[in-house]
């Protein structure tokens, strides 16, 4: 039991909330879901986080880099970190091509609030127009990059989406994987624990999951027992 939880803690750590989780959310508050399948119950279709392991672990690493928590400071080194990530990450084509600089400050943020599956307050939704002042279209760059950032940490998406990632991390984090890679051939594990986990209501200790993960054989044959 030490061990799953000293493991399970990294996750509801100040430091993973702030780097890994936060990158998750503003891909999703980006790009929306993607895609997968399940066959439990029958083949289906479900949303799943649209964040890949090869992109998750270098933009976490980039928001993490020189944070150390407890650290005097180091909020002023995350903080910055994450304006400098949010920055970069809003010129990047991929971002430009989803969400063009043509777009109106109301079209822009109405996108990132419908990829985020969130319903903001009318107040929340105009504080976030306004990080672009009196401009009629987006392409004030650093304005994009607090748009982003005002959403993903919106404290809606923050709780509706934790489950989601917190399964996702079992993946990405304990086998170094895609919920769908092999030897899975699609989201069906992923499909089931996120089931579990919602029905313990997020606890993991008695969903099991994080046990699951590191005791299984792909995990230890992986980094041993």
């Amino acid at each position: 039991m030490k061990r799953i939880n000293v493991s399970a803690a990294y996750f509801l750590s100040i430091e993973f909330q702030q780097t890994g989780y936060l990158v998750e959310r503003m891909y999703k508050t980006a790009y929306g879901d993607a895609s997968g399948t399940s066959t439990i119950g029958g083949a289906h279709q479900l949303a799943v986080p649209i964040v890949r392991f090869n992109e998750f672990l270098p933009d976490t690493q980039e928001i993490g880099l020189g944070v150390i928590v407890g650290q005097p400071g180091f909020e002023t080194v995350l903080e910055n970190n994450k304006q400098a990530f949010a920055l970069e990450f809003v010129q990047r084509s991929r971002f430009t091509t989803a969400l063009p600089t043509s777009l109106t400050p109301a079209q822009f943020v109405n996108l990132l609030f419908a990829n985020a599956g969130v319903t903001p307050s009318l107040s929340d939704k105009n504080a976030v127009i306004a990080e672009f002042g009196a401009a009629t279209n987006t392409s004030d760059v650093a304005a994009r990059a607090r748009a982003l950032r005002d959403v993903a940490e919106n404290a809606s998406l923050n709780s509706q989406e934790f489950n989601r990632a917190f399964v996702l991390m079992q993946y990405i984090g304990y086998l170094r994987r895609n919920p769908n890679d092999a030897p899975d051939a699609d989201y069906t594990g992923y499909d089931f624990w996120l089931t579990k986990l919602n029905a313990f209501n997020g606890n993991f200790v008695a969903a099991e999951m994080v046990k699951a993960f590191i005791t299984s054989g792909e995990y230890r044959q992986r980094f041993g027992p």
